[in-house]
C-alpha cells in the first residue's frame, strides 16, 4: 500500500538586513583563485624583472658562511686530540662504535689477528643464516636465506656483501638498543610522546645524505660515522612502531592486570610487551630496511661494502659492475625483509597451520644447531670452507649481460628515450627552472610564503618565511631553486602515476593483489639501485635523477591514494551509481574528491621521498644541491659549501613537509 505524501511548501529565508537596509552577502574567494592570482602576479613580475637579484653563485665560489664552515672544520681537526669535548666524548663514542664494527667485520668479513680470513668463513655464515631464518621463521625462509647468501658469493661479492651486513647489523643493534626503550616510554607516557614526536618528524624529514657531513665533522670519515648516520636514520621507525604497539594493547587487558595486583613493571613485562611483540618485530623489520638503505649511501664517507662498489661504478659509468653490486643489495634486502617479516608472524602462522611437525620443531632445531656449529667450526678451520670457492663467473656473466643490454638499449631505444627526455625537459622542467632561478630571490620567496599561507594556513606561511630567509643565508639560493624545480616536476609526475595506479588499485582488489608485491619490492630496494638502469637509458643527466626519484617515490604515493579511494563508503559509491554516474564521473566526482586528504598526504610523502634522492642524483649529473654535497665530501675546499647545501636540502624538506601536512589537515577537517 502506498501513501501519497504532499511536499512541504518551501519557506524562503529572510534576507539579512543591516542598519541601512538589506545586507549584501559577501562571497568568499576560493583558495584556488588565490593560488592562481599569486602565480599570475609572479609570472608578470618575472617578465619585467628577469635576471635581477638572482643570488647566482659559481661552482667554485664561496660565501663567508662557507669559509666559516671550512675554518670550523680545520679548527676541529687541529684540536681533535686536545679538546676535552673530543677527548672524553666524541672520540670515545667513535672508539666504541669502531670497536663494535671491527668486531663484527673480523667475525664474518675481514682478516683477524694474523689470519688471512675472518673468524667465520662463508660456509659458517651461510649455515648461521639458514638456521636463524628457520628458527625465527620456517623452512621456506631458510631456503631463501641460504640461496640468497650463496648467490652473493657466486657474484664475486662475498666480502663486500659481508662488510655491508656487518655495518647493517652493528647499526641496527645500536639503534634498537635506544629505540625499543624510547618506544616503550613513548607508548606509556603521553608527555614523552609529545616531546619526542617533533624530533622523529625532523629525523625522518631530513634527507639521508644530510646526516653525513656534520657527522664527519665530529667522528671523521669511516665506519663509525657511517654507523652513527645509519643508526640516526633507522631508529625513528622502531620508536614509532614500538610506541604504537604499546598503545594498541586493549585497556581492558591492562586494567585486568592492575586489578590482580600487578605492578607497573609486571604489567609491562608480562602483558604489554608480550601482546605487542608482533608489532615490535615489524618495527625491527623497518629498522633493518632503513639501515640497509643508509649503509649503502654511507659509502660516500668511506663505509666499506656494496655501496662503495656501486658508487665507484656509477662515477666511471660502469653499468655492468653497478648492476651486479646493486643486485646483491636487492638480494640482501629481500632476505632480511622476509626473515624479519616471517619472525613477526611465525607463532600465529604455526597455530593456524596445525601441522603435526610442530611437536618435532624443538628436536629438529636442536639438530640444526649442532649442524650449524659444525659448519662454523669447519669454516674457521679449513680454507676451502672459509674462502668462497669459484671465480665469480656468475657476477661476470651478470655484468656482461647488463653491459650488452645497455648497449642494445642505447642503440635501439635512444630515439625514444631521448625524445621522451627532451619533451619533458624542454616542455616542463626548463621553463619552470627558469622561472625559479631567473626571478629575483625576494619574488620567489614572497610567492612561496604566499602559497604556503594559502594552502597550509598562517603557521605554514610563517614556517615558509623562516625557511626562505635561512635559504638565502646559506648562500646556495640559485642551486636550491634548481633543485626545487626538479623536485616539483618529479613530484607532479609521481602524483600523476599515483592517481592512475592508486585509483586502479583502490577500485579493484585483483589489481591490488597484483601490483602491491611489486610496490613492496620497490620500497625495499636501496636508492642507488634505481640509478643503474636509468643511467643506461638516459645517460648521466639531471633527467636520470628525476626518473630515479619518480620510481623511488611512486610506490608510497600509489599505496596512500589506493587506501584513500578504498576508504570511500560503499553506500556513497552505490548511490552515485544508481544516480546514473558512469565510471569516469564516479572517479572524478565522488571517489577522488572524497579522498582529498589521502591525495594531499600522498603529495607530502612524494615530495619528501623525491627530495631524499637529490644527493643520489648528484652522482649522475643532477647538479645543484646534490652536486654541492657530493663535491663537499671529495674536495676539502668545498666542504663548507657542501655543508650549507645539506642545510638547504633540510630547509626545503621542512618547508614542504609543513605546508603539505597542514594542507592535508585542512582538507580532512
Amino acid at each position: 500500500m502506498t501513501v501519497a505524501m504532499e511536499k512541504p511548501e518551501k519557506t524562503e529565508k529572510p534576507e539579512p538586513t543591516g542598519p541601512d537596509g538589506p545586507a549584501v552577502a559577501v562571497r568568499r574567494v576560493s583558495r584556488r583563485t588565490v593560488v592562481a592570482a599569486i602565480l599570475v602576479v609572479w609570472v608578470l613580475l618575472f617578465a619585467v624583472l628577469r635576471g635581477k637579484q638572482t643570488l647566482d653563485l659559481a661552482a667554485a665560489d664561496l660565501t663567508d658562511l662557507h669559509r666559516w664552515f671550512n675554518d670550523a672544520n680545520d679548527s676541529i681537526g687541529a684540536n681533535r686530540n686536545s679538546n676535552p669535548l673530543f677527548l672524553y666524548f666524541f672520540n670515545e663514542i667513535r672508539l666504541v662504535i669502531d670497536t663494535l664494527v671491527t668486531f663484527v667485520q673480523e667475525l664474518i668479513s675481514q682478516p683477524f689477528a694474523g689470519r688471512p680470513l675472518p673468524q667465520i668463513g662463508w660456509l659458517g655464515v651461510v649455515g648461521i643464516a639458514g638456521f636463524v631464518s628457520w628458527a625465527v621463521g620456517n623452512w621456506r625462509v631458510a631456503l631463501l636465506a641460504v640461496a640468497g647468501f650463496t648467490f652473493m658469493g657466486l657474484q664475486g661479492l662475498w666480502q663486500e656483501s659481508m662488510d655491508t651486513l656487518a655495518l647493517t647489523l652493528s647499526a641496527v643493534f645500536v639503534a634498537l638498543l635506544f629505540a625499543i626503550p624510547l618506544g616503550v616510554w613513548a607508548g606509556l607516557s603521553d608527555r614523552f610522546n609529545r616531546i619526542v614526536t617533533p624530533f622523529l618528524d625532523f629525523m625522518q624529514t631530513m634527507p639521508t645524505f644530510v646526516y653525513l657531513a656534520p657527522l664527519t665533522l665530529f667522528f671523521l670519515i669511516g665506519p663509525a660515522s657511517a654507523t652513527i648516520a645509519t643508526m640516526i636514520y633507522a631508529a625513528p621507525p622502531a620508536i614509532r612502531i614500538t610506541a604504537h604497539a604499546i598503545r594498541s594493547v586493549p585497556e581492558t587487558t591492562v586494567e585486568a592486570a592492575d586489578s590482580l595486583g600487578a605492578t607497573r613493571r609486571q604489567s609491562l613485562v608480562k602483558v604489554l610487551l608480550p601482546m605487542s611483540k608482533r608489532t615490535v618485530v615489524m618495527g625491527v623489520n623497518q629498522t633493518i630496511m632503513a639501515a640497509l638503505a643508509m649503509v649503502t649511501i654511507a659509502a660516500l664517507i668511506d663505509a666499506p661494502g656494496l655501496g662503495k662498489t656501486v658508487i665507484q661504478a656509477l662515477q666511471s659509468l660502469d653499468v655492468g659492475t653497478a648492476f651486479n653490486a646493486g643486485l646483491a643489495i636487492v638480494v640482501m634486502a629481500i632476505v632480511l625483509d622476509r626473515v624479519t617479516t616471517a619472525a613477526s608472524a611465525r607463532e600465529e602462522t604455526a597455530r593456524r597451520s596445525g601441522s603435526r611437525f610442530l611437536k618435532w620443531r624443538r628436536p629438529l632445531l636442536g639438530a640444526g644447531a649442532v649442524v650449524t656449529a659444525v659448519l662454523v667450526y669447519m669454516s674457521h678451520t679449513y680454507v676451502w670452507a672459509a674462502e668462497f670457492p669459484g671465480e665469480a663467473g656468475v657476477g661476470s656473466s651478470i655484468a656482461r649481460g647488463a653491459d650488452t643490454a645497455t648497449t642494445w638499449a642505447q642503440d635501439n631505444l635512444s630515439g625514444l628515450t631521448n625524445t621522451f627526455r627532451d619533451v619533458l625537459t624542454n616542455g616542463l622542467l626548463n621553463p619552470f627552472q627558469t622561472l625559479l632561478t631567473d626571478s629575483p630571490w625576494w619574488l620567489v620567496g614572497a610567492a612561496l610564503v604566499g602559497l604556503g599561507t594559502v594552502l597550509g594556513g598562517r603557521r605554514a606561511g610563517v614556517t615558509a618565511a623562516v625557511c626562505v630567509g635561512l635559504l638565502v643565508g646559506t648562500g646556495v639560493w640559485s642551486d636550491a631553486m634548481t633543485t626545487l624545480a626538479s623536485t616539483v616536476v618529479a613530484t607532479v609526475l609521481v602524483m600523476a602515476l599515483g592517481v592512475v595506479f592508486g585509483v586502479w588499485m583502490g577500485r579493484s582488489l585483483l589489481v591490488d593483489r597484483i601490483l602491491r608485491p611489486t610496490l613492496d619490492a620497490a620500497q625495499v630496494m636501496p636508492p642507488f639501485v634505481y640509478l643503474v638502469p636509468f643511467l643506461a637509458l638516459f645517460g648521466a643527466t639531471r633527467f636520470t635523477a628525476i626518473v630515479a626519484a619518480i620510481v623511488y617515490a611512486s610506490p608510497v604515493a600509489v599505496k596512500i591514494i589506493a587506501d584513500g579511494v578504498r576508504a570511500v563508503p560503499a553506500a556513497t559509491v552505490e548511490a552515485a551509481t544508481s544516480a546514473g554516474c558512469n565510471t569516469w564521473q564516479l572517479i572524478t566526482k565522488v571517489q577522488l574528491p572524497m579522498a582529498r586528504g589521502a591525495l594531499t598526504l600522498a603529495t607530502n610523502q612524494g615530495l619528501i621521498y623525491v627530495l631524499s634522492m637529490v644527493v643520489v642524483g648528484g652522482l649522475v649529473g643532477a647538479g645543484a644541491l646534490g652536486y654541492d654535497v657530493v663535491a663537499g665530501f671529495s674536495q676539502g675546499q668545498l666542504y663548507g659549501k657542501g655543508l650549507a647545501a645539506g642545510l638547504a636540502i633540510v630547509l626545503l624538506g621542512v618547508m614542504f613537509d609543513r605546508i603539505t601536512q597542514a594542507a592535508a589537515r585542512r582538507v580532512s577537517a
